[in-house]
């Protein structure tokens, strides 16, 4: 019976349900939504309530081959590139150098934990991945999974999420407590950025819900199908071509292009139609999760930790390295730091933290960046350290 597909379809977006739920009601908010849907769905493959992830389930693939894709369109309709001049020079410069900062972090820790000693061919990918996800956040994480099969690595997976976003929250820790503490030791004067004052602004660029209509909708679903068919369309002729190009990346570069025009960018829904996405594919993630795998990871998980660590450790001294001697404010470039390592949601919390209403625009707005630009550094890496 676990095998029906509607009752798998119904018990997938009850577990997303469920997430939510603990994630807005209890003390379980600070693992966050996305981790808890992995976590949930791997305790319900293993308990026998949902099938395991064996490549055999037809929902499992159909949230593969069009729910993942879908995800990525419709949360990149929210780039409107137009806006970054509205973030103001100091910030940009920030986020890119702690974005340059990132990928010499990867690369640096790579050759320093020898992870390729225990995970071989995939060391490339995991490394596009945080590199990927540091620079634009989960989104692109999972882009570069996608691509690469990790996802089919339930164990493997499930263990570098798990690490993410553990780290996630350590660094959020550290860019509150460095702004203060760099203060004290070298005091920079804080820039208020009178033009960004407007917090109100800020907060309906990051809205959690919206109000969507039924012709947006229909609109939103059909332009994600055409791209989505028409990009791996376009993968296959160029693989015919010899031209490699991934579809995901062609996919990418069409919603990024598609969030430009001003009407698709009026349309509503696409946040919501996103995240649900999301879920389901993160679902399907952890019903791949064999509980046994993820305890065997033992030494892997060790050296991701450590990975991720001095990955953070490059992109933080680059980042306030160079801000210092840029004389930018620490404030700043904390923010920015966070833009880069949590995404938008978690630069915009930082900013309020620190009662910065002036940087919560440009906060959510180099996010945003980081969105379009994460996918193609995290290939770039990829590619770089396969050779």
């Amino acid at each position: 019976m676990i095998d029906a597909p509607l009752y798998v379809l119904a018990g997938l977006f009850a577990l997303v349900l469920a997430a939510e739920w603990l994630a807005r009601n209890t003390a379980a908010r600070h693992l966050g939504a996305a981790l808890l849907v992995i976590l949930l769905a791997a305790l319900a493959a293993n308990l026998g309530l949902l099938p395991a992830g064996d490549g055999m389930q037809p929902v499992y693939n159909g949230v593969f081959a069009y729910a993942a894709p879908l995800s990525i369109f419709f949360l990149m309709l929210e780039v409107n590139l137009r806006e970054l001049r509205s973030a103001g020079l100091p910030m940009l410069i920030m986020f890119l150098l702690g974005s340059a900062g990132t990928l010499l972090g990867v690369l640096i820790a790579l050759n320093v934990t020898g992870l390729e000693t225990l995970v071989g061919g995939l060391a490339a990918p995991l490394g596009g991945m945080f590199a990927a996800t540091y620079t634009g956040g989960s989104l692109n994480f999972n882009t570069l999974a996608l691509h690469y099969g990790i996802v089919e690595e339930g164990g493997l997976y499930a263990g570098a999420v798990a690490v993410d976003n553990l780290m996630t929250s350590v660094w959020m820790i550290a860019t509150l407590i460095l702004p203060k503490i760099l203060h004290g030791v070298l005091p920079r004067r804080k820039v208020v950025m009178e033009q960004f004052a407007d917090e109100r602004e800020a907060l309906r660029h990051h809205e959690d819900t919206e109000t969507v209509s039924p012709m947006d909708l229909a609109l939103l679903l059909a332009l994600g199908l055409v791209v989505t068919w028409l990009s791996n369309l376009a993968a296959a002729e160029l693989s015919a071509l010899g031209v490699e190009v991934p579809s995901l990346l062609i996919l990418t570069t069409g919603a990024l292009l598609l969030a430009q025009i001003p009407a698709l960018g009026r349309l509503t829904g696409s946040r919501v139609l996103g995240m649900l996405a999301v879920y389901l594919f993160l679902a399907v993630i952890g019903a791949h999760a064999d509980v046994s795998a993820l305890a065997d990871l033992g030494q892997l998980g060790l050296v991701l930790f450590a990975f991720v660590a001095i990955l953070m450790a490059v992109h933080g001294a680059v980042l306030f390295g160079a801000g210092s001697l840029l004389r930018h404010d620490w404030d700043l470039m904390a923010v920015a730091s966070q833009a880069n390592i949590g995404g938008g949601t978690s630069a915009l919390a930082l900013a309020k933290s620190l009662g910065r209403g002036d940087l919560f625009l440009p906060a959510i707005l180099v996010g945003s960046l980081g969105t379009g630009l994460g996918t193609y550094l995290g290939f770039i890496v990829a590619r770089l350290v396969e050779g």
